[in-house]
């Protein structure tokens, strides 16, 4: 039964790394770089939700929409003024200027909100038989669980069908080719940011709801730990980062129950470390190589 409570709860922590992680390799295998300011717009998501629901007295749905709608706008304002004029410049530039951002969007949210921990109210709690309590089980577990599924498969239909879907993969394989073809590579862009950046809210509202105290720091951790998990499952595959998310919060729970709390970092990040010396791409990951 313990054992049991403990791999629901690292479930329910992998599917919030595999929803950020989602946003992470959606971006890298489009834009081809990696946006380490996604972690600190999760932050930005549960504020929003946070001041709707405690100054603003709006249900918890009208929250969750209004984080999505404002970190939406958030990262398609990122890309077009941090990122995009940096298109053709080298991958270190891109790198230092996504830091830039992030450092920009944890101390702008401390001027804002201030450092001082708020205490965030679950919106997704409701009650379950005590069975189920009894078990480990959460409400919180039960929708983040049933929201990262939902979304990796509406994410995965949505690149292999619809007309959008189709130009981020054309983006992806080849940026000058697709342009030629008559396909918008900054629109494409944009609406790839779009997408990862709402992701990141829903990711923020989940897990200020399992972890009730938010902070302009909140995303940073989190976030890191998401890109391991997207490095994990294969960076730029999306079933990899649904995977990699699992794997990685049930491996953080399990090493916090029977090694040390103190660890358990250290733990997750080893295994990634193992993993990639045994399997470079990651476990779904492919090799593709680079044209000269």
């Amino acid at each position: 039964m313990v054992f049991f409570s403990y791999l629901i709860s690292g479930i329910s922590l992998g599917s919030v790394y595999a929803i950020i992680a989602l946003g992470y390799t959606m971006v890298y295998g489009i834009a081809k770089m990696l946006n380490f300011a996604h972690g600190d717009v999760i932050m930005v998501g549960g504020y929003v939700a946070f001041c709707a629901i405690s100054y603003l007295s709006l249900p918890p749905a009208v929250a969750v929409v209004l984080a999505v709608a404002a970190c939406t706008v958030l990262g398609v304002l990122i890309e077009g003024l941090a990122y995009r004029p940096l298109r053709q410049a080298g991958s270190l530039a891109v790198l230092i200027t996504a830091i830039g951002v992030s450092y920009f969007l944890q101390n702008a949210a401390q001027l804002i909100w201030h450092a001082t921990p708020k205490n965030f109210t679950s919106i997704v709690h409701f009650d379950l038989p005590a069975g189920l309590t009894a078990m480990g089980l959460s409400s919180e577990a039960i929708v983040t669980v049933a929201s990262c599924v939902v979304i990796m498969i509406a994410l995965t239909t949505f690149v292999s069908k619809s007309k959008m879907g189709k130009a981020m993969r054309a983006c992806s394989e080849d940026k000058a080719a697709a342009q030629i073809m008559g396909i918008n590579v900054n629109a494409t862009i944009s609406m790839t940011f779009a997408i990862g950046s709402a992701l990141a809210a829903i990711a923020g509202v989940l897990l200020c709801s399992s972890y009730p105290t938010l902070q302009p720091t909140t995303g940073s951790m989190p976030g890191i730990k998401a890109f391991t998990a997207a490095v994990f499952g294969g960076i730029g595959s999306i079933p990899g980062a649904f995977l990699g998310g699992l794997l990685l919060g049930i491996i953080e729970s399990m090493a916090k129950a029977y090694i040390s709390t103190n660890l358990a970092n250290a733990i997750v990040f080893a295994v990634l470390i193992v993993v990639l010396l045994v399997k470079p791409t990651g476990l779904l990951g492919k090799y593709v190589p680079e044209k000269v």
